[in-house]
């Protein structure tokens, strides 16, 4: 199968990382790759009749006699490259000793041709609005250029207008072909032989879209990457709005979704918020505004942030400009206001670590869809729910994303809001619960005093998770007691009660504010309940990794012999690790792969500055890959040890042929950077030390080698956006939890606890789950202190797969002379 990809409408960083993995899993099945340059615009203008007989005809490179190795690796090296991948990169088609891409816009690519592409952001392949398109005459001379070349399937990378493009573009087919058969005039006609092979058309579309508009997908890609823009310049702002006791109004995209304001909102500790699907519930909007930040400033807060979607609107559908608010804030206030509008700065930059890995797994699923594809079967969009990739009918997604602009324009904001997805619904919950003063205290026999524990090592989000239990806790009449230095600090009564403005500014601070440290409450098991009984505990929350979920347990046991362990009690897993069973993300798993990533792509840039060079990075994670195996997908790493699998003898053996093969096949002068990344515990014997010093003695004239150990630095600094947000909805979850439990340990004649009231809260798929922590015993590895089963445990395989480790490995030392 030809198989093309092109990128259309607005840029987003993440676009790269589709087409890299699209050309690469393509040519792993066997596939011909095809780009298209500037969109569906570069579908119509097609290539001219000199360069299409050219390009048909070239060759990457000389073969040898191949018969000895796999299909695999013989596909690969034939499609290793065609010269044209910095041409694209570059967008000048004008560099010496090089073919020009002037004149070509449906270009053949290779599997090195599209290589660290996951790293840029926008689109190196170009995007452009189409009006030509739009018309049957020139959909026909699209059909015209695509059979040209033999092309007969296309992904799509836009958003909902170019999705929509593409499917009329699929329905329409029969009928351009038939045309383009009957026509001798404007085109060449095309045979009868060339109608029947191309009687169908093959598509799949991925959103690509900022601003997170699209229904039945999680996330639309690039999203991520613009929430981390946006939340960086609050982070900064935050600062001089502090220092000045300033209000700052920012504005930020969002036509007709409000994702990207409501979580900047969510992650940034915003005191307002205004977005198209939920405008304020009052026609005096000004004053309700007004008041909720009036309180803020009454109670000592020094800075006011409020975020504008570029299409908030109030309940009259009138437009909310961020000027007008900028002046309300100013005259009914006398604050010192200024006004921020992100614009483009949104959009750019490098792709976040979510922005690499969904568009890599998406990408590989669009290969598949299209290789199982029917004329029967419908044209599919590729989207997630969590982790998971999914396929839905693409008109499906577009025609309820427009039934979201049909209930604004209709003022059924209720309806709007039940369009998105139930994040985004509690998400906007959250905001609430977590920026506002309102009270709704419950009866005060129902009040509880909570205390808040951070367990383990520190990670990112800790803190924003322990913020929103707070402001929970004052909103419903709780009583919010920290604890310091986990249990040892309970020991020596170092706890007090927080304050709704004394956590204001956690949101953005990484690490634990509250101290950790490991010790587990067994270090004396009566003391602890003691402390329990003494400061009138009624519900715990423990914040941590697999020593929180230890804890856990330890307690729940001690109830046998100590009522005061009798309360609800609930853990919140956060830890870089993200080693904790049965859930598939934890806190600060996502800052630490940004970290990762951040560090990764200076290694990387260093690698590439001199000769050829491999760095060893050494990754933390204890007895779990994650970081390290997630992380290699996330930087292109070419090889990756983790503990699950371990490593070997035959394992190394093969790996140093792969990277002298992979060298070997190299384009000659250009300098390329790799890297291996290997966990901390992935081997007692063959170290960092050892492999890098292995690989160097091995390289030979082929390639350097060098080791990077990030310790450390993988926790991160400032926690991400996505963690931040996460931390939000799951510790809101939490608290509901326990006044759940509470109230039924209230009713109960005997006031004791159940099993089911001791749980940790997991993301497993799409959804959260409540697992007993007597349950959660039978899915973890106690001695190696992880889950038995992953979800990421095939993404080594993966990320070997695209860096063509499992074919090229095979190939025979008389191959590679040849070559």
């Amino acid at each position: 199968m030809k198989l093309a990809i092109l990128t259309s409408g607005g840029d987003s960083a993440g676009m790269n990382a589709v087409v890299r993995a699209v050309v690469k899993a393509g040519i792993i099945k066997g596939c011909e790759t095809w780009v298209v340059r500037e969109g569906y615009e570069g579908l119509v203008r097609g290539n001219t009749e000199a360069v299409a007989e050219q390009s048909l005809d070239e060759t990457p490179i000389d073969l040898p006699d191949t018969s000895s190795t796999t299909d695999g690796s013989t596909n690969l090296v034939q499609n290793l490259r065609f010269g044209d991948g910095d041409l694209l990169r570059d967008g000048t088609g004008d560099h010496p000793g090089t073919r020009s891409l002037k004149g070509r816009y449906i270009v053949r690519v290779g599997f090195d041709d599209v290589k660290g592409w996951f790293a840029e952001g926008g689109t190196l392949i170009g995007t452009a609005r189409s009006k030509t398109f739009r018309t049957m005459e020139g959909r026909l001379q699209a059909a015209y250029n695509m059979i040209k070349e033999g092309i007969d399937a296309l992904v799509v990378c836009g958003g909902d207008g170019s999705l929509t493009g593409a499917d009329v573009f699929r329905a329409e087919w029969p009928k351009l072909v038939e045309a383009l058969h009957a026509e001798g005039i404007l085109f060449s006609r095309i045979s009868a032989e060339k109608v029947a092979l191309h009687a169908h058309l093959k598509i799949v579309g991925l959103v690509g879209s900022i601003d997170n508009d699209m229904s039945m997908t999680d996330l639309t890609i690039g999203a991520p990457t613009a929430l981390h823009r946006i939340c960086e310049a609050i982070d900064n702002i935050n600062s001089t709005a502090s220092s000045h006791s300033r209000a700052f109004v920012l504005e930020v995209m969002g036509r007709h979704c409000g994702w990207l304001a409501l979580l900047a909102g969510v992650s940034g500790g915003a005191d307002f918020i205004f977005i198209p699907e939920s405008p304020p519930t009052t026609e005096s909007w000004e004053d309700e505004m007004c008041q909720c930040i009036q309180r803020h400033r009454e109670v000592g807060k020094r800075k006011t942030i409020v975020i504008v979607a570029e299409g908030a609107i109030d309940c009259n559908l009138k437009p909310i400009k961020s000027e007008y608010v900028k002046d309300v804030l100013a005259e009914r206030l006398g604050l010192d206001t200024r006004v921020t509008t992100l614009g483009h700065t949104q959009r750019g930059g490098r792709p976040c670590a979510y922005d690499r890995i969904l568009p890599t797994l998406q990408g590989m699923e669009a290969v598949e869809a299209l290789l199982e594809a029917t004329p029967d079967s419908p044209s599919y969009m590729i989207g997630v729910q969590e982790n998971k990739i999914t396929r839905v009918p693409l008109m499906e997604a577009v025609k309820m994303t427009r039934s979201v602009s049909a209930a604004i324009e209709a003022k059924d904001f209720e309806k709007a809001m039940s369009y998105r997805d139930p994040e985004f619904k509690e998400s906007f919950a959250g905001f609430i619960t977590t920026s506002t003063l309102e009270q709704e205290k419950v009866p005060s026999e129902e009040r509880m005093r909570v205390a808040i524990m951070h367990m383990g090592a520190p990670a990112g989000g800790m803190n924003a998770a322990t913020r929103a239990a707070v402001r929970y806790c004052i909103r419903h009449g709780h009583t919010p007691i920290a604890v310091h230095n986990g249990f040892r600090g309970l020991l020596d009564d170092n706890i007090h009660e927080l304050s709704w403005l004394g956590v204001d500014s956690w949101m953005a601070r990484g690490g634990s504010e509250l101290g950790t440290n490991r010790t587990l409450p067994s270090i004396d098991l009566g003391a602890i309940a003691s402390k329990f009984q003494q400061h009138r505990f009624q519900a715990l929350l423990m914040i941590g990794g697999f020593e929180a979920f230890n804890s856990l347990l330890i307690l729940e046991e001690g109830r046998k012999h100590y009522p005061a362990f009798h309360i609800p009690m609930v853990h919140l897993p956060a830890t870089i690790s993200n080693n904790v069973p049965m859930t598939e993300w934890s806190l600060g798993s996502d800052t630490s792969l940004n970290a990762l990533v951040d560090a990764c792509d200076a290694i990387k840039q260093s690698a590439s500055a001199s000769r050829n060079r491999v760095f060893v990075v050494e990754t933390q994670g204890g007895k779990c890959g994650f970081i390290a195996t997630v992380g290699a997908l996330a930087t292109g790493a070419s090889l990756v040890y983790t503990p699950e699998q371990g490593m070997d003898l035959d394992t190394l053996r093969r790996d140093v042929r792969f990277l002298k093969t992979r060298y070997t096949l190299d384009a000659k002068g250009r300098s390329e950077g790799r890297l291996v990344i290997k966990n901390e515990s992935a081997s007692q014997v063959y170290t960092t030390d050892v492999i890098q010093k292995m690989l160097k003695e091995e390289g030979g004239s082929l390639f350097d080698a060098r080791s990077a150990s990030l310790g450390h630095t993988l926790q991160g600094g400032v926690p991400s956006p996505m963690d931040r947000a996460r931390a939000v909805r799951l510790s809101l979850k939490c608290m509901a939890f326990l006044e759940r439990e509470h109230n039924k340990l209230l009713s109960s004649k005997t006031r004791h606890a159940t099993p089911d009231s001791a749980a940790i809260i997991t993301i497993q798929s799409s959804s959260l789950k409540w697992v007993p922590v007597q349950e959660m015993v039978a899915h973890a590895d106690m001695q190696n202190r992880r889950g038995k089963t992953s979800w990421w445990a095939g993404i080594k395989e993966l990320a070997e797969l695209l860096a063509g480790r499992p074919q090229l490995v095979g190939l025979h030392a008389k191959d590679l002379a040849q070559l």
